[in-house]
């Protein structure tokens, strides 16, 4: 599988894992120049972006310690366009995290979600 069919696969699972949590997808692998949001969703009133990591070994580590603070930074700057594209105002909105890990099994991934990743 190439790079970007795995983070499509990634994706998919994690929307499949979202939904389940009560999540309503809203878009998918938004971009603007300097930044791209994999899923777009609300969770009850907020309206999150959430970021996916899919790994098949953990030989460059665990999908979450991919987070780096230069990574959050531009999922903020990101988001915050967003939100002033939509005019979402002073609501509340956050960064969860998604991993999805296939490395103890290739079939059955290990899906972990983790909330506002900037607290």
């Amino acid at each position: 599988m190439t790079n970007l069919q795995t983070g499509n696969y990634g994706e998919d699972l994690a929307c499949k894992f979202l939904k389940k949590q009560g999540y309503k997808i809203l878009e998918r692998n938004y971009r603007i120049r300097g930044g791209e949001i994999d899923i777009v969703a609300k969770d009850g009133g907020a309206l999150v972006f959430v970021e996916v990591k899919t790994r098949w070994s953990h030989d460059f580590g665990l999908p979450k310690e991919s987070m780096t603070t230069w990574k959050i930074r531009a999922l903020l700057k990101t988001a915050r366009f967003y939100v002033q594209k939509i005019k979402w105002g002073e609501r509340e909105y956050r960064l969860d995290f998604v991993s999805v890990d296939f490395a103890d099994s290739k079939e059955t991934p290990r899906v972990e979600l983790i909330r506002n990743i900037t607290s």
